[in-house]
């Protein structure tokens, strides 16, 4: 048994299934597991046909996953565990709401309007670096956006490697609405993703986009089709992740993120880093022996 997973209980079994529609594939990790209802984001693993994925659950009804000082704690101990995975037991990540027609409502305006301004930017930089340790997990995320993911909301989808939406999902950075600015890095991570023309247009309108129009954009990649649910389109996405090499989808993570921070040079040398890594692996030999076998290579994250 991996040293973060826990036995799944009777109990526990019973209450996933309300919250998670997967739950017979499911197992918690034993310091935050659905055995305690009251954290407001817990993590599990998928079994089966799905092992290898990992579910962050955003379970706030009551504020619509708004970013109150609980939550991001309990957000900051799922990063915690994801960082001392191995990359056979995690090799992916979804985060996803189980709350009905919202993601994330971003900022919970009611707790920060109970906040002074001296305690208001230190709570802001702890979101932001909360966000920063989530987009630096080792393994790929994936967004799954039903819903609403407004301000915060779409600051953490963006926060994700990729971001797969569903067909009522509205994204958008609206803070300058509310004579704020973008401050758990939207002012960063859209311009690097949807151009720096139309990240200024978002950002100083405040608009709201729907799931197409973010997809023109390139703001999401992909968006559930017919009776796909977003969830299940997000799952096709990881199941594709999971045939290839763990240890090497790590290092094209790594690859691509600390490249896409630095000119062309530097990031070639990124990119040898990386390679030099994957070379000795087992994982590598298991594909070249599996080629010339003509078999589906057995990969054990090594």
């Amino acid at each position: 048994m991996h040293p973060l997973v826990g036995r799944l209980t009777i109990h526990c079994t019973k209450v996933s299934s309300l919250v998670f529609p997967f739950a017979r594939l499911i197992r918690p990790l034993c310091t935050i597991s659905i055995e305690k209802p009251n954290k407001e984001v817990y993590i599990e693993e998928l079994e089966g046909e799905y092992k290898g994925i990992a579910v962050i659950n955003l379970n706030r009804p009551a504020k619509k996953n708004a970013l109150g000082r609980v939550f991001l704690s309990d957000l900051n101990n799922v990063i915690s565990q994801l960082e001392y995975s191995s990359p056979k037991a995690v090799q992916v990540a979804l985060v996803r709401s189980c709350v009905d027609n919202v993601f994330c409502a971003g900022a919970d305006l009611k707790e920060r309007a109970e906040m002074s301004d001296e305690e208001t930017l230190p709570f802001v930089r702890y979101l932001r670096s909360t966000f920063t340790r989530l987009e630096a997990v080792p393994m790929p995320t994936i967004a799954v956006v039903d819903g609403f993911a407004l301000g915060g909301g779409t600051e953490l989808a963006l926060a994700c490697d990729l971001r797969v939406a569903g067909k009522n999902a509205v994204l958008g950075l609206p803070e300058t609405t509310l004579a704020i600015l973008p401050g758990a890095g939207g002012t960063q991570r859209l311009p690097r993703l949807v151009g720096i023309g139309k990240a200024k247009e978002l950002v100083y309108t405040g608009a709201r986009l729907k799931a197409d129009e973010a997809m023109k954009i390139g703001l999401v990649e992909r968006i559930a089709q017919g009776e796909e649910t977003a969830f299940s389109c997000a799952l096709s996405l990881a199941k594709d992740m999971l045939q290839t090499g763990p240890v090497a989808l790590r290092l094209a993570k790594q690859a691509i993120r600390n490249g896409s921070q630095v000119d062309l040079l530097r990031g070639l040398e990124f990119e040898d880093a990386s390679y030099a890594r994957v070379i000795p692996t087992k994982d590598r030999r298991e594909a070249l022996r599996a080629f010339a076998e003509k078999r589906k290579p057995q990969f054990k994250g090594e």
